[in-house]
């Protein structure tokens, strides 16, 4: 039997076409050995391989690969095309297919939290049509977004088709994502056209056809043939399925039984309510463990001490307990109520009682526990990270830190050490297991909110982020992985002056690279246990890293990673008057001096510098701060200054390049450095800067981008979601839409140069519009923060005339909802907060107790709490039938 392949696909000179699929012939799937296919005219493509008579009974599964004029493979969305060679007689099968490009909007609706909640046809049964022994052609296509009681069916030309006659239009059947009908063409005269359309099985009545012109079957493939079209989608417009959901983090719910914390036991209440408002999202924070110091330190939900491990704080012991151990909760009855009356988090109080609570409960019920086959099943399919989480957590707690750097035992991880460690034998084990138990009911708590969440037509959005916690379960098993002397974070922007530094090291993405990014997919796996979709955060990683050295503490300092440098040759053929020290480090006159310290110039001078030289000892941002965390003699403001002094350089020397390449400092315009330049040096260092920040990059950076994106993504069906804020690369917008990843629009961080604000009207299909997220504040606490923006704002983008109010009163809150309700992006996200900001009678009275978290702090207390309980947020029949209509009227 012969296989053809026939792929319908406009290229370009120098692109080539490959077909990978399961068998020998098209690489064993492997995409670098797939069969090449031939060009054959600006549309059409075709290649064939034989199948051997011991091979027709395995099923060929395929798909394929586009490869760049400079090698890079694109491989198309999804892998459903399925020939059964088992099931024909005939002597060869023609396929024509269409590139299913991964951008298509409506590969999304076949996503988990599509096809497993939110279009999943309740009560509709998969059927399959009768096998037509002399079918000479099988139609194939995919409809993803049709309502409970539509089905495809197609018509044509000609007998078989019924010439168009809408009574007689024939039905397909629908099988995994594919309606299919078999048909014999045999006599049929070519060629044929085609439409697929709608019937109404309810009403039992054909309602309309697809758009765009006719499809066409130019000719028969032989007598001997059988022909499989794969149609690629019905053009059924489906841009108006859109959803609205609501962002909060765990630990910021409240509710009557929760302990100072919202817990993930909370999120049925929360369920309840979106449920009740018309809601279909409910998004996350990442809830990862984060237990590094038991202080409120820890509340940072970013910096997990495992990507893989649950924190503690979320779960919820009344639970655990049940009857039999419900003493140790009733016990803590008083304490409880006295921590859910807090206005906020509590971190240490929460996380210390927590914690105590879990290891009596583990001990009372250690024994059945071990035993239980669901934990044992639980662990085994864990095990691969949970025993080094454990061993982890128990030395942090014995050497009472998590920096393993410093640990007596253990600091360099060793496999056979460590199942010495958690063997069951030693004596210490107790103190293991309590991480597996806590581990376990964690797992069972979110696993049952997400599904009771399914039930209710509510999927759950989490968040993986970009960086994980130096101090970590992670970079102890594998440090390789890591820079682990470099630190990530962002360079300045409108929020943060001095750019962020996170503190994470920055990832190793060629050893990732070397085993096809292991840890990513591990990761995505165990999202994939509990959530529909996920938002990468800092996206903008995967393209590039801000990589701020290990001695440095502001995110100023930082360079990004990989880029293309700028050469000495470079600098000297636009006659700069370029001097290497002059360049590379601190410019310091008196006059500099006295600008940053004034009257302490002197003092400052004295104690700090040798002459205009910083002293070995205090030439690092890093060892001043060591300096100020011993001795008082000096305020923060002298601490701050002389940071400014040490980042007062134009360019960071490529290290090992001999003075040969530099990266330029961001805003060095600003620098006291840059304007004491002469102004030929001024003009030509700023056109190299703006080349070198916004142009040059731009190819580089789309390809580390392609090597780790494409392969993640089409390794989970979860909706895939970027944070693609900050200063996004030109390449940027383009890869996201390649890869059908949606893109997260916020209307006071507009992406468009020049631009003051974003309209959500303008937002594209594929996105996330919200007016704020948890990084900045709400509605409400914005409108008070710059008058000038408000006015520009409320005149331009409302639509008003004259001042605005002071205040945002809830008429203006409800109007920036609106307008994300009626954008044309597939999903409205809002935090809780801002929801609320629409009634005046529900909302908090300062708005800036709604905050959850302040960039610009390196230290900030992610300790916010919701002011009403979850059970009496339902019971605001008001408010909430209020927001209901909003969301239907806006067809959401």
């Amino acid at each position: 039997m012969t296989l053809h392949f026939y792929l319908r696909y406009s290229t370009k000179f120098g692109q080539a076409i490959f077909v990978s699929g399961n068998t020998p012939a098209l690489g064993n799937d492997d995409g670098t050995n797939g069969l090449a296919l031939t060009y054959l005219n600006d549309q059409l493509w075709h290649g064939s391989v034989e199948i051997d008579a011991k091979d027709r009974e395995v099923p060929v599964c395929y798909r394929y690969i586009l490869k760049d004029e400079d090698g890079a493979l694109y491989t198309e969305f999804g892998n459903d095309r399925l020939v059964e060679p088992q099931k024909s007689k005939a002597s060869k099968i023609v396929v024509y297919d269409t590139w299913n490009y991964a951008g298509e909007y409506e590969n999304a609706f076949f996503t988990a939290p599509f096809t497993d909640v939110l279009l999943k046809r309740n009560g509709v049964k998969e059927t399959t049509s009768k096998k037509n022994a002399k079918a000479t052609h099988q139609f194939k296509v995919k409809a993803p977004v049709l309502k409970q009681d539509e089905m495809i069916c197609i018509s044509g030309s000609g007998v078989v088709f019924n010439d168009w006659d809408k009574e007689k239009v024939l039905l397909l059947s629908k099988k995994d994502n594919w309606w299919t009908i078999e048909l014999d063409l045999g006599n049929a005269v070519f060629p044929q056209g085609y439409k697929y359309g709608i019937y109404n099985s309810t009403d039992k009545r054909f309602t309309r056809f697809e758009d765009g012109n006719n499809r066409v079957l130019l000719s028969e493939d032989g007598a001997d043939a059988f022909t499989i079209l794969h149609d690629g989608f019905a053009k059924l417009n489906n841009v108006n399925w859109k959803a609205a959901g609501v962002a909060i983090p765990v630990f910021s719910l409240r509710s009557k039984k929760s302990f100072g914390t919202g817990e993930f036991a909370d999120l049925n209440l929360l369920v309840d309510w979106a449920k009740t408002t018309g809601l279909k999202m409910i998004q996350l924070l990442p809830v990862n463990d984060t237990t590094s110091t038991y202080t409120w330190k820890d509340s940072y939900p970013y910096s997990a001490i495992s990507a893989f491990a649950l924190h503690p704080l979320l779960l919820n012991i009344e639970t655990v307990a049940g009857k039999e151990n419900a003493e140790v909760v009733t016990s803590l009855a008083a304490k409880q109520e006295q921590l859910n009356k807090l206005p906020e988090l509590d971190y240490e109080e929460v996380i210390r009682i927590k914690i105590d609570a879990i290891r009596k409960l583990y001990l009372l019920q250690k024994t059945e526990f071990k035993d239980d086959l669901k934990y044992m099943a639980f662990f085994e399919f864990n095990r691969h990270w949970l025993e080094p989480y454990a061993a982890f957590s128990y030395l942090r707690d014995k050497y009472k830190t998590a920096d393993f750097s410093t640990w007596k035992t253990n600091a360099v991880y060793d496999e056979s050490d460590i199942q010495e460690l958690v063997s069951p034998a030693q004596k210490h084990y107790d103190e293991i297991a309590v991480h597996y138990f806590t581990q376990y009911h964690l797992h069972l708590q979110l696993k049952a909110a997400t599904e009771y969440a399914h039930k209710n037509g509510i999927i759950i959005k989490g968040d993986i982020p970009i960086g994980i916690c130096r101090n970590s379960a992670d970079a102890w098993v594998e440090p390789d992985l890591y820079h682990m002397s470099e630190q990530a974070g962002a360079p300045p922007d409108a929020f943060t002056a001095k750019g962020q530094n996170w503190g994470f090291p920055t990832y190793n993405w060629d050893a990732m690279q070397q085993d096809g990014f292991t840890w990513w997919r591990k990761r995505f796996d165990q999202m994939s246990n509990y959530f529909d979709a996920f938002r990468i955060d800092h996206i903008l990683g995967f393209f590039r890293i801000w990589s701020i050295p290990a001695h440095a503490v502001e995110g100023i300092m930082g360079r990004f990673m990989p880029a293309i440098p700028v050469s000495i040759n470079e600098i000297f053929s636009k006659s700069v008057n370029f001097e290497r020290t002059r360049y590379t480090e601190p410019y310091v006159t008196d006059s500099i001096l006295i600008d940053i310290f004034g009257d302490k110039k002197d003092a400052v001078k004295k104690t700090f510098f040798n002459g205009l030289k910083l002293k070995e000892k205090f030439n690092t941002q890093r060892k001043v701060e060591a300096y100020f965390k011993t001795d008082t003699t000096f305020d923060n403001k002298i601490k701050q200054g002389l940071y400014d002094v040490i980042s007062n350089v134009i360019f960071f020397e490529v290290p090992d390049s001999n003075g040969q390449e530099f990266h330029f400092r961001f805003a060095m315009q600003d620098t006291y450095s840059f304007k004491n330049l002469d102004r030929h040096s001024q003009k030509e260092l700023t056109a190299i800067y703006v080349d070198y920040f916004f142009h040059r990059q731009d190819e580089l950076w789309k390809k580390e981008a392609m090597k780790k994106l494409p392969g993640l993504k089409s390794n989970t069906n979860m909706l895939v979601c970027g944070e693609d804020l900050g200063m996004v690369p030109h390449c940027v917008p383009e890869v996201m839409e390649q890869l059908g990843i949606l893109s997260l629009e916020i209307q006071r961080m507009p992406k468009k140069t020049g631009s003051e604000f974003f309209h959500p009207n303008d937002a594209p299909y594929l996105s996330v519009v919200s007016p704020s997220t948890h990084d900045m504040s709400t509605i409400r606490g914005w409108w008070e923060e710059d008058n000038f923006k408000t006015k520009h704002f409320y005149n331009y983008l409302m639509g008003q005339q004259g001042e605005p109010p002071v205040y945002c009163e809830a008429w203006i809150n409800k109007e920036i909802i609106l307008q994300h309700l009626y954008s044309p992006a597939m999903w409205s996200i809002f935090q809780l907060q801002d929801l609320m900001g629409m009634s005046a009678a529900l909302r908090r009275e300062d708005p800036n107790e709604e905050r959850i978290n302040i960039p610009a702090e390196a230290e900030h207390y992610w300790n916010y709490r919701m002011h009403i309980n979850l059970e009496d947020l339902a019971k605001e029949t008001k408010f909430n039938e209020e927001l209901k209509g909003y969301i239907a009227a806006s067809g959401r």
